[in-house]
Protein backbone atom coordinates (compact mmCIF):
# COMPACT_ATOMS: atom_id res chain seq x y z
CA UNK A 1 0.00 0.00 0.00
CA UNK A 2 2.91 2.24 0.60
CA UNK A 3 4.16 1.97 -2.74
CA UNK A 4 0.90 2.80 -4.00
CA UNK A 5 0.94 6.13 -2.20
CA UNK A 6 4.34 6.97 -3.39
CA UNK A 7 4.93 10.22 -5.45
CA UNK A 8 6.90 9.30 -8.35
CA UNK A 9 7.17 13.16 -9.85
CA UNK A 10 8.41 14.38 -6.77
CA UNK A 11 12.47 15.95 -7.55
CA UNK A 12 14.59 17.32 -4.79
CA UNK A 13 14.20 20.24 -3.22
CA UNK A 14 17.22 22.13 -2.35
CA UNK A 15 18.82 25.15 -0.50
CA UNK A 16 22.75 26.68 -0.76
CA UNK A 17 24.61 29.35 1.19
CA UNK A 18 28.26 29.73 0.03
CA UNK A 19 30.26 29.86 3.46
CA UNK A 20 32.65 32.10 2.18
CA UNK A 21 30.57 35.30 1.48
CA UNK A 22 29.35 37.75 4.79
CA UNK A 23 26.20 39.17 3.93
CA UNK A 24 26.98 42.02 6.63
CA UNK A 25 29.75 43.19 4.76
CA UNK A 26 28.35 43.65 1.27
CA UNK A 27 27.92 46.86 0.11
CA UNK A 28 24.93 45.70 -2.11
CA UNK A 29 22.27 42.62 -1.64
CA UNK A 30 19.92 41.87 -4.48
CA UNK A 31 17.54 38.84 -5.57
CA UNK A 32 15.36 37.58 -7.51
CA UNK A 33 12.72 35.25 -7.12
CA UNK A 34 11.59 33.17 -10.34
CA UNK A 35 7.77 31.73 -9.66
CA UNK A 36 7.70 28.98 -12.48
CA UNK A 37 3.84 26.92 -12.56
CA UNK A 38 5.74 23.66 -11.54
CA UNK A 39 9.30 24.94 -9.68
CA UNK A 40 10.16 28.26 -8.20
CA UNK A 41 13.31 29.56 -6.91
CA UNK A 42 15.14 32.51 -4.85
CA UNK A 43 18.73 34.10 -5.52
CA UNK A 44 20.39 36.33 -3.27
CA UNK A 45 23.57 38.26 -4.91
CA UNK A 46 25.68 40.07 -2.44
CA UNK A 47 28.36 42.11 -4.45
CA UNK A 48 27.27 40.32 -7.54
CA UNK A 49 28.44 36.95 -6.03
CA UNK A 50 26.15 33.64 -5.34
CA UNK A 51 25.39 34.15 -1.90
CA UNK A 52 22.22 31.94 -1.25
CA UNK A 53 19.46 30.22 -3.85
CA UNK A 54 16.62 27.84 -3.09
CA UNK A 55 14.78 25.30 -5.80
CA UNK A 56 11.32 24.47 -4.61
CA UNK A 57 7.97 23.48 -5.65
CA UNK A 58 5.06 26.02 -6.77
CA UNK A 59 1.99 25.87 -5.30
CA UNK A 60 -1.25 26.64 -6.65
CA UNK A 61 -0.59 30.15 -5.26
CA UNK A 62 2.35 32.67 -6.77
CA UNK A 63 2.53 34.72 -3.44
CA UNK A 64 2.78 31.48 -1.43
CA UNK A 65 5.41 30.23 -3.74
CA UNK A 66 7.35 32.94 -4.17
CA UNK A 67 7.14 33.44 -0.29
CA UNK A 68 8.31 29.28 0.22
CA UNK A 69 11.04 30.00 -1.77
CA UNK A 70 12.28 33.05 0.03
CA UNK A 71 11.98 31.07 3.17
CA UNK A 72 13.64 27.98 1.91
CA UNK A 73 16.52 30.32 0.56
CA UNK A 74 17.23 32.63 3.96
CA UNK A 75 16.60 29.80 6.41
CA UNK A 76 20.33 29.05 7.09
CA UNK A 77 21.97 32.81 6.24
CA UNK A 78 22.63 33.33 9.43
CA UNK A 79 19.66 36.18 9.71
CA UNK A 80 19.45 37.42 6.69
CA UNK A 81 15.67 38.87 6.41
CA UNK A 82 13.64 40.77 3.73
CA UNK A 83 14.51 44.00 4.52
CA UNK A 84 18.20 43.28 4.57
CA UNK A 85 17.66 42.43 0.72
CA UNK A 86 17.98 46.21 -1.40
CA UNK A 87 16.34 45.39 -4.31
CA UNK A 88 14.13 42.13 -5.21
CA UNK A 89 13.06 41.13 -8.48
CA UNK A 90 10.36 39.11 -9.56
CA UNK A 91 9.87 36.92 -13.00
CA UNK A 92 8.42 34.00 -14.37
CA UNK A 93 5.09 32.77 -14.41
CA UNK A 94 4.26 34.52 -11.28
CA UNK A 95 6.21 37.62 -11.46
CA UNK A 96 3.29 40.07 -11.24
CA UNK A 97 2.12 38.41 -7.84
CA UNK A 98 4.58 38.58 -6.15
CA UNK A 99 4.07 41.17 -2.96
CA UNK A 100 7.38 42.24 -1.98
CA UNK A 101 9.26 43.01 -4.61
CA UNK A 102 9.95 46.03 -6.04
CA UNK A 103 10.07 45.10 -10.05
CA UNK A 104 8.85 42.21 -11.80
CA UNK A 105 10.70 41.56 -15.47
CA UNK A 106 10.31 38.98 -18.33
CA UNK A 107 11.31 35.73 -18.18
CA UNK A 108 13.27 35.91 -21.27
CA UNK A 109 15.58 38.58 -20.10
CA UNK A 110 16.26 37.19 -16.95
CA UNK A 111 16.80 33.59 -18.62
CA UNK A 112 19.56 35.59 -20.75
CA UNK A 113 21.29 37.36 -18.33
CA UNK A 114 21.38 34.01 -15.73
CA UNK A 115 22.78 32.02 -18.27
CA UNK A 116 25.28 34.54 -19.48
CA UNK A 117 26.55 34.71 -15.47
CA UNK A 118 25.85 30.70 -15.54
CA UNK A 119 27.96 29.50 -18.29
CA UNK A 120 29.80 32.66 -19.31
CA UNK A 121 29.84 35.48 -22.09
CA UNK A 122 30.56 32.82 -25.17
CA UNK A 123 27.17 31.08 -24.90
CA UNK A 124 25.15 32.52 -27.54
CA UNK A 125 22.46 30.11 -27.51
CA UNK A 126 20.27 28.63 -24.33
CA UNK A 127 17.37 25.99 -24.28
CA UNK A 128 15.15 26.64 -21.45
CA UNK A 129 13.22 23.46 -21.05
CA UNK A 130 10.85 24.52 -18.15
CA UNK A 131 7.68 22.92 -16.30
CA UNK A 132 4.96 23.82 -18.64
CA UNK A 133 6.84 25.38 -21.68
CA UNK A 134 10.17 25.37 -23.71
CA UNK A 135 12.15 28.02 -25.29
CA UNK A 136 14.86 28.65 -27.44
CA UNK A 137 16.87 32.32 -27.19
CA UNK A 138 19.68 33.57 -28.63
CA UNK A 139 22.20 35.63 -26.57
CA UNK A 140 24.96 38.41 -27.50
CA UNK A 141 28.11 38.11 -25.51
CA UNK A 142 26.52 40.76 -22.64
CA UNK A 143 23.62 38.08 -22.47
CA UNK A 144 20.90 40.06 -23.55
CA UNK A 145 18.20 38.35 -25.68
CA UNK A 146 18.19 39.20 -29.33
CA UNK A 147 16.02 36.55 -30.24
CA UNK A 148 13.83 33.55 -28.60
CA UNK A 149 11.00 31.26 -29.62
CA UNK A 150 8.50 29.34 -27.53
CA UNK A 151 6.71 26.35 -27.72
CA UNK A 152 2.58 25.90 -28.16
CA UNK A 153 0.71 25.52 -24.82
CA UNK A 154 1.10 21.47 -24.70
CA UNK A 155 3.25 20.20 -21.44
CA UNK A 156 4.86 18.11 -23.84
CA UNK A 157 9.02 18.32 -24.08
CA UNK A 158 8.24 19.85 -20.64
CA UNK A 159 8.90 18.83 -17.46
CA UNK A 160 5.68 18.84 -16.26
CA UNK A 161 5.18 15.98 -19.20
CA UNK A 162 7.73 14.22 -17.74
CA UNK A 163 6.59 13.65 -14.43
CA UNK A 164 3.23 12.70 -15.55
CA UNK A 165 5.36 9.68 -17.88
CA UNK A 166 6.99 9.11 -13.85
CA UNK A 167 3.55 8.62 -12.41
CA UNK A 168 2.16 6.95 -14.99
CA UNK A 169 5.44 4.48 -14.91
CA UNK A 170 5.80 4.57 -11.04
CA UNK A 171 9.48 5.69 -11.94
CA UNK A 172 11.00 7.98 -9.86
CA UNK A 173 11.33 11.28 -12.06
CA UNK A 174 14.89 11.98 -11.03
CA UNK A 175 15.81 8.02 -12.20
CA UNK A 176 14.10 8.44 -15.95
CA UNK A 177 17.43 10.04 -17.72
CA UNK A 178 19.50 6.70 -16.43
CA UNK A 179 16.99 3.86 -17.04
CA UNK A 180 16.72 5.05 -20.18
CA UNK A 181 19.72 4.01 -21.60
CA UNK A 182 19.58 0.84 -19.69
CA UNK A 183 18.22 -0.77 -22.95
CA UNK A 184 19.72 -2.99 -25.52
CA UNK A 185 18.97 -0.88 -28.25
CA UNK A 186 17.61 2.81 -28.53
CA UNK A 187 13.35 2.69 -30.00
CA UNK A 188 11.97 4.18 -32.56
CA UNK A 189 10.45 7.59 -30.40
CA UNK A 190 6.90 7.31 -29.50
CA UNK A 191 4.45 8.88 -32.31
CA UNK A 192 3.24 11.41 -29.83
CA UNK A 193 4.40 13.09 -26.40
CA UNK A 194 0.87 14.53 -25.56
CA UNK A 195 0.47 14.13 -22.00
CA UNK A 196 -3.38 13.78 -22.58
CA UNK A 197 -2.91 10.21 -24.39
CA UNK A 198 0.41 9.57 -22.45
CA UNK A 199 -1.52 6.76 -20.38
CA UNK A 200 -3.23 5.33 -23.10
CA UNK A 201 -0.16 5.24 -25.47
CA UNK A 202 2.21 3.98 -21.80
CA UNK A 203 0.28 1.25 -21.16
CA UNK A 204 -0.37 0.06 -24.98
CA UNK A 205 3.31 -0.52 -25.47
CA UNK A 206 4.13 -1.95 -21.75
CA UNK A 207 1.10 -4.56 -23.03
CA UNK A 208 2.87 -5.31 -26.09
CA UNK A 209 6.07 -6.23 -23.79
CA UNK A 210 7.93 -3.22 -23.88
CA UNK A 211 10.17 -2.89 -20.73
CA UNK A 212 9.86 0.22 -18.63
CA UNK A 213 12.95 1.39 -19.61
CA UNK A 214 12.30 1.15 -22.90
CA UNK A 215 9.23 2.58 -22.70
CA UNK A 216 10.82 5.56 -20.92
CA UNK A 217 13.96 5.54 -23.88
CA UNK A 218 11.09 6.28 -26.64
CA UNK A 219 9.35 9.13 -24.68
CA UNK A 220 12.95 10.60 -23.91
CA UNK A 221 13.56 10.41 -27.58
CA UNK A 222 10.23 11.58 -28.42
CA UNK A 223 10.69 14.97 -26.20
CA UNK A 224 14.28 15.64 -27.45
CA UNK A 225 13.16 15.36 -31.18
CA UNK A 226 10.18 18.26 -30.06
CA UNK A 227 12.61 20.59 -28.62
CA UNK A 228 14.75 20.02 -31.82
CA UNK A 229 12.65 20.93 -33.78
CA UNK A 230 12.19 24.37 -31.96
CA UNK A 231 16.41 24.89 -32.04
CA UNK A 232 16.18 24.14 -35.60
CA UNK A 233 13.95 27.17 -36.10
CA UNK A 234 16.08 29.21 -34.18
CA UNK A 235 19.93 27.60 -35.52
CA UNK A 236 22.00 26.44 -32.67
CA UNK A 237 25.33 28.62 -32.43
CA UNK A 238 28.06 27.77 -30.31
CA UNK A 239 28.47 27.49 -27.19
CA UNK A 240 25.13 25.63 -26.67
CA UNK A 241 23.65 25.60 -22.87
CA UNK A 242 20.32 24.30 -21.79
CA UNK A 243 18.92 25.54 -18.16
CA UNK A 244 15.95 24.58 -16.63
CA UNK A 245 14.30 21.15 -14.74
CA UNK A 246 14.90 18.99 -17.71
CA UNK A 247 18.48 19.64 -18.22
CA UNK A 248 19.03 17.29 -15.56
CA UNK A 249 17.52 14.43 -17.37
CA UNK A 250 20.35 13.24 -19.47
CA UNK A 251 18.14 10.80 -21.10
CA UNK A 252 16.52 13.79 -22.84
CA UNK A 253 19.76 15.77 -23.33
CA UNK A 254 21.93 13.51 -24.63
CA UNK A 255 19.43 12.81 -26.98
CA UNK A 256 19.18 16.42 -28.04
CA UNK A 257 22.87 16.55 -28.51
CA UNK A 258 22.70 13.61 -30.36
CA UNK A 259 20.05 15.43 -33.12
CA UNK A 260 21.96 18.50 -33.40
CA UNK A 261 25.23 17.40 -33.24
CA UNK A 262 26.45 19.68 -30.68
CA UNK A 263 27.30 19.42 -26.82
CA UNK A 264 25.81 21.31 -24.15
CA UNK A 265 28.13 23.46 -21.79
CA UNK A 266 28.73 21.44 -18.31
CA UNK A 267 26.62 22.97 -16.10
CA UNK A 268 28.65 24.71 -12.86
CA UNK A 269 25.28 25.04 -10.41
CA UNK A 270 21.68 24.12 -10.40
CA UNK A 271 20.25 24.16 -14.03
CA UNK A 272 16.93 25.73 -12.31
CA UNK A 273 17.89 29.03 -11.01
CA UNK A 274 19.46 30.53 -13.89
CA UNK A 275 16.19 32.67 -13.69
CA UNK A 276 16.03 33.89 -10.65
CA UNK A 277 20.03 34.71 -10.80
CA UNK A 278 19.41 36.67 -13.97
CA UNK A 279 16.48 38.64 -11.78
CA UNK A 280 19.03 39.17 -8.94
CA UNK A 281 21.50 40.90 -11.58
CA UNK A 282 18.57 43.14 -12.78
CA UNK A 283 17.99 43.95 -9.05
CA UNK A 284 21.45 44.69 -8.26
CA UNK A 285 21.77 47.35 -11.55
CA UNK A 286 18.54 48.89 -10.57
CA UNK A 287 19.65 49.83 -6.91
CA UNK A 288 22.74 50.89 -8.37
CA UNK A 289 20.90 53.67 -10.82
CA UNK A 290 18.23 54.07 -8.25
CA UNK A 291 21.16 55.33 -5.90
CA UNK A 292 22.72 57.65 -8.68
Amino acid sequence: MAEDKKEYFRWVESTYVNPDIDWKKAEIISAGIDVGSVSSQMCVLCDGEIYAYSNTRSGSSSPNSAQNAMDLCLKDTDGLKLDDIHYLVGTGYGRVNIPFCQRAITEISCHGIGANFMYGPTVKTVLDMGGQDCKTLRLNEKGKCLNFLMNDKCAAGTGRGMEVIAEILKVPVTDIGDRSFDIDEEPEPVSSTCVVFAKSEATGLLKDGWSKNKVLAAYCAAMAERVVDLLNRIEVEKDFAITGGIAKNKGVVKRIEKLIGVEALEPKMDTQIAGAVGAAIYGRALYKKQKK
